[in-house]
């Protein structure tokens, strides 16, 4: 082996790469006995394709036509045109004679040709991997399985369903008396920012951004009261997406065909899109659901989950769902957080979150409540369902659980607490109440007892806090932690402003930026 691995590198040292490409390719073309001897050139042709640039018209088909192998799609090439297709779309690639790109076009079943101008871009650029995972997801939105006439019917149906979605985030929005700021349009209009199916793009919903990531850093007490989020170690600000697409199923399900808002759409007495009677609207019963891809998938708790079956009556299918402690999904989910080696469902989850000024909170979640069965959760990425009247209420229910992950996910946005952790000056314990709400409990700094404060999200738009204790029950205190919360979207800074509202300590300079915060407010 040693003596022909030597005698190819004599052989071959003094020629070009593409000298050495084309000798590959026509190897490939060669028939052989069994398929599997084959493999290890292809895996030879990639690597090369990867390493080298693209002198020419030859090697830029030989790359276009490998990719297109590589999805499962098929080529067709004309003197400068190539056609990568698919059954419900195709690419169109025109070629100069020197091997560049000219054009780059998508064309969907029964559509013109659009130029695509990121995947001309990729080709223009020789980036090759992008251009390839580009094409793989157009593929996978497009690639319905069954027979034909099954395809290009749920094909029609998810065009339908684009185009009601569309007339839906263009009606007035539901709160009137101002304009929609930048994140309203995420997580107050109907049905978040809609990013409407293009020639290389499947349609997009993106429903929710976290209001206290929206801001650059600060590292002052009094920026901390109000946004306290900034001087904290949190994750890059993620926009919460949906790619509305379809999934085959083994139930037949009723899917439009048609329109199903009247013409022009309109609105019932309490602001909510109409839609026709189903004796009124054109349908079919097919194998398939429509579905929002979740990017990046969701925590949730089991009993959110519930309620999501209960607005489209499509069942999850259980033997899909990975079931785990909540506070380990989110663990999971936040970026902040680097380890939680060797942790357990049975114990407990220590944190200590760092805040400005040197302030340090301890934030317990105890293993042995988060465990039971009625709070385990699942990361959910596909949410099911058959119509458009769904999706508002699907996009609220996944909004309020993106407000409740934000919140509990504050509490696990520094290194996980142990033995030699720092001494803190605010230690609590959180606890589940329901899928929409918490408690945490503390030691009042006023007097020798514990508080307790319960945070309840009842929508994603209103965060009510309130505190139970001796002497404090002040509804003046609880609006005030109640709009702390909805600024700062955080329990280490809501819990902070609290904790020197109650101290009876003189105020120092820290607390003066304090008191000057809680005036603004």
């Amino acid at each position: 082996m040693e003596n022909s691995l030597t005698d190819l590198h004599l052989k071959f040292a003094d020629k070009s790469w593409n000298e050495t490409f084309q000798i590959v390719r026509r190897c490939m073309d060669k028939p052989r006995g069994e398929p599997g001897q084959s493999e290890p050139v292809v895996r030879s042709l990639e690597t090369l394709q990867e390493v080298c640039n693209v002198p020419s018209l030859n090697s830029m088909k030989s790359h276009l036509e490998t990719i297109t192998s590589q999805q499962g799609m098929g080529f067709h090439i004309t003197d400068t045109t190539c056609y990568l297709t698919a059954d419900l779309f195709y690419l169109e690639v025109v070629l100069l004679p020197s091997g560049e790109v000219e054009d780059v076009k998508v064309a969907s079943h029964g559509r013109s040709p659009v130029r695509s101008e990121t995947l001309l871009q990729m080709l223009r650029s020789h980036q090759f991997t992008e251009f390839s995972t580009k094409l793989a997801g157009l593929y996978s939105h497009y690639n319905i399985p069954g027979e034909n006439e099954i395809k290009l019917k749920l094909f029609v149906s998810l065009q339908c369903l684009g185009g009601d979605l569309q007339k839906i985030s263009n009606l007035p929005p539901v709160k009137k008396d101002r304009e929609l700021s930048h994140v309203d349009i995420f997580n107050n209009s109907r049905i978040g920012r809609l990013i409407a199916e293009n020639e290389d793009s499947p349609l997009t919903l993106q429903f929710y951004v976290s209001p206290a990531e929206e801001t650059n850093a600060s590292n002052s007490r009094k920026q901390m009261l109000i946004r306290p989020w900034e001087s904290m170690n949190m994750a890059d600000p993620t926009i919460q997406t949906a790619l509305v697409t379809l999934v085959t199923s083994d139930v037949n399900h009723c899917l439009q065909m048609a329109s199903v808002l009247p013409r022009p759409p309109q609105l019932d007495p309490q602001g909510h899109p109409v839609f026709l009677p189903p004796s009124e609207s054109l349908c079919e019963t097919l194998p398939a659901c429509f579905l929002l891809k979740l990017q990046p998938a969701i925590p949730m708790m089991k009993s959110s989950v519930e309620k999501l079956v209960q607005i489209t009556d499509v069942t999850i299918p259980d033997a899909d769902l990975q079931w785990a402690p909540f506070p380990k999904l989110l663990m999971t989910s936040l970026q902040s957080v680097s380890s939680q080696e060797g942790m357990t469902d049975e114990q407990d989850a220590v944190f200590q979150v760092s805040l400005p000024g040197g302030v340090m909170h301890s934030c317990v979640l105890p293993g042995s409540v988060w465990k039971l069965p009625s709070q385990r959760g699942v990361a959910v990425d596909c949410v099911p369902f058959t119509h458009p009247a769904q999706v508002q209420a699907l996009v609220e229910l996944l909004r309020r659980q993106c407000v409740v992950n934000v919140l509990l996910g504050s509490c696990l946005t520094s290194r996980p607490g142990g033995a030699g952790s720092a001494v803190s000056d605010l230690h609590y314990e959180v606890r589940p109440e329901s899928d929409s709400s918490f408690s945490v409990t503390f030691r009042r700094p006023d007097a020798d007892s514990l508080a307790v404060l319960l945070v309840s999200v009842s929508d994603s738009h209103q965060i009510s806090c309130t505190l139970f204790g001796a002497g404090l029950r002040d509804p003046s205190v609880d609006e005030y932690l109640s709009t702390v919360m909805m600024r700062c979207m955080s329990v280490p800074g809501t819990m902070m402003a609290l904790n020197d509202k109650l101290d009876p300590i003189p105020a120092s300079p820290h607390q003066e930026a304090n008191a000057e915060s809680e005036r603004e407010l």
